[in-house]
């Protein structure tokens, strides 16, 4: 996997998931699909990838330890899912809510890319007209144009490895202590934290509804679900929970006891296992919190571009006033 990931990359992933679960819901073996996909993939860089995955597979793997396997090809996350998928035999399902996963993705990472396109160019036009243009004029064309080229590039240079910093850091592939670092950064930012508490719980409560259908045990569908959710600190407060569960603790007192778990959650949690209807419970706690996270997505999506957009306009604006405050002395200065 390539470190920028591009709403085309997204759109890629996305259609592999949803043909492999178009095929397997058909009544096609998940081997002779993935062969198929493998002569005609969605993306010329997935060929090799599943030569390596059918390889595993005929030598005996099961789907996700071929997966596993191919280093560096799927999140730890999609493998997750797709196990508890394999385990519940509702593969296609999991295959599917991936692929609508890495479709919202593909949605808000271009609709913010487009958007974005404006704040950036006007960035780059305010720093072409007040740190060369203006200074250039200024100095009756004297001032040395590499040198006002070689400080506006000192100016930029900040939001450049500003971008690259966070390309590296979010991506998946980091060690666990790097991921826990970042999850613990964002839990911090307004609207963007709870968007991500919300997509991870929506990951957990679909992984468990699956386990628990296809009848594992309670005290290991947790801990595999958790897994499903590639966080770092949900995994741990999970994880930690085994010695309670063993003693007879239920599952629904544990969640109501951790802060990870929102009120609402272990409130639909705990009735749906007072009542012997959890699995519906765990679907509509997944539908909740799935679209909760999307709609925040998508108004970070809308409303940083237009953020940006009012900072430039603002020191533009800033910038303008005092070059003509600064003229208008020159001028009164040379009157008297």
């Amino acid at each position: 996997m390539s470190l920028i990931v591009t709403p085309g990359q997204l759109s890629r992933r996305a259609e592999l998931y949803y043909q492999i679960a178009q095929l397997t819901a058909a009544g096609i073996g998940l081997v002779q699909a993935l062969e198929r996909l493998e002569r005609n993939p969605p993306s010329r860089a997935f060929r090799k990838p599943l030569q390596q995955l059918l390889a595993r597979i005929h030598d005996g793997s099961t789907f996700t330890d071929a997966l596993r396997s191919v280093s560096g090809w799927m999140p730890q996350f999609d493998i997750a899912l797709i196990e508890a998928g394999e385990r519940s035999g509702r593969l296609d399902i999991c295959l599917r809510q991936l692929a609508d996963y890495y479709r919202d993705r593909a949605r808000l990472t271009k609709q913010m890319l487009s958007q974005l396109v404006y704040p950036v160019g006007l960035i780059h036009f305010a720093v072409l007209i007040f740190l060369i243009v203006l200074p250039f004029a200024a100095s009756q064309f004297h001032a040395s144009l590499i040198g006002l080229l070689f400080r506006a590039v000192l100016v930029l240079a900040p939001l450049y490895l500003g971008t690259a910093f966070l390309i590296y850091a979010m991506q998946g592939r980091r060690g666990e202590r790097w991921r826990a670092l970042i999850e613990s950064l964002l839990r911090c930012v307004p609207v963007l934290g709870t968007a991500r508490r919300d997509l991870t719980l929506a990951r957990l409560t679909l992984a468990l509804e699956a386990l628990l259908n296809a009848g594992v045990n309670i005290i290991e569908a947790w801990p595999l679900a958790a897994d499903a959710t590639a966080s770092p600190a949900l995994r741990r407060a999970i994880a930690a929970w085994k010695p309670a569960l063993e003693e007879g603790r239920t599952p629904a007192a544990l969640v109501n006891d951790c802060r990870r778990f929102p009120e609402l959650f272990a409130n639909f949690y705990g009735s749906g296992e007072v009542s012997g209807k959890l699995d519906e419970s765990l679907r509509r706690l997944h539908d909740y919190y799935r679209d909760e996270g999307t709609r925040k997505l998508e108004a970070i999506a809308q409303w940083t571009p237009r953020l940006i957009y009012g900072i430039v306009a603002g020191v533009i604006a800033y910038k303008i006033l005092t070059f003509y405050i600064g003229y208008f002395h020159q001028i009164s200065a040379l009157t008297n």
